[in-house]
This record gives C-alpha cells, sequence and structure tokens, in this order.
C-alpha cells in the first residue's frame, strides 16, 4: 500500500481510459479460459492460477512511453513471434513474452490462445 489506500484495479489504471479498457478486455479473455483471481499491487497487474500466468503494466509509469499497456504471458517455452516487443528467460522453464497493446483491437485469437497456453501452465 502507498498512502494507505489499497491497489485496486481502478487506482491502478487511473487516469488512462484506454490503459482500462485493454485491461477490461484482457480480464474478460482470461475469464473466459477459466477461473482465476486478479491480484493488484504497485507495478503490476496479474492474473493467476497457482501461478501468475499473465501480468499487465503500464510502461508511462516508468518510462516515457506511448504505448497504454504491456501484457507479459508467462510460458514454459518461447515463442517465436514479431508481435513480441521482448522475451526474456527469466529462471529455468520459464519464457516471458511481452506484448505491447495500443488498443484492444490487438487481443486477438493468437494473443488468447497464448494466454491459453500461459494458463494451462500455471496449474
Amino acid at each position: 500500500m502507498e498512502g494507505g489506500e489499497p491497489w485496486t484495479v481502478d487506482r491502478f489504471f487511473e487516469g488512462s481510459g484506454t490503459a482500462r479498457g485493454i485491461y477490461d478486455a484482457a480480464e474478460r479473455m482470461a475469464s473466459g479460459i477459466g477461473p482465476m483471481t486478479v491480484r493488484v499491487s504497485r507495478s503490476q497487474v496479474s492474473f493467476r492460477r497457482r501461478r501468475g500466468f499473465a501480468y499487465l503494466w503500464r510502461p508511462g509509469m516508468y518510462v516515457r512511453s506511448d504505448v497504454p499497456v504491456v501484457l507479459s504471458l508467462a510460458l514454459p517455452f518461447e515463442i517465436a513471434s514479431p508481435r513480441f516487443k521482448e522475451t526474456a528467460h527469466p529462471a529455468r522453464g520459464t519464457w516471458m513474452h511481452h506484448l505491447e497493446l495500443l488498443d484492444i483491437s490487438q487481443l486477438d485469437g493468437d494473443v488468447e490462445q497464448w494466454m491459453r497456453q500461459a494458463y494451462e501452465a500455471a496449474g
């Protein structure tokens, strides 16, 4: 908590209607895959099963950026797609795929398939 207030989805996306709209669409997509929980921290919003599988964060909170939201998907393998801004391998068995989202149209069938794979891997 900062300033005594808990972090909520509303607080995290305050001041950015575009980012909030993208979050809402991503949350609907994730909820459609299966049961999950949402956890909000100062730095990100995560969708979780036993482990986190999708993370949304606002790059403008850290650096000068016109990108409203980055969706990071945790997978046990690397996906080679030019759509990912960056792919990192932070731990054995974990590949983080970072996708810049400018609007909800980018949350398409490919993203849903990748999110489903991340969801399944999060047990």
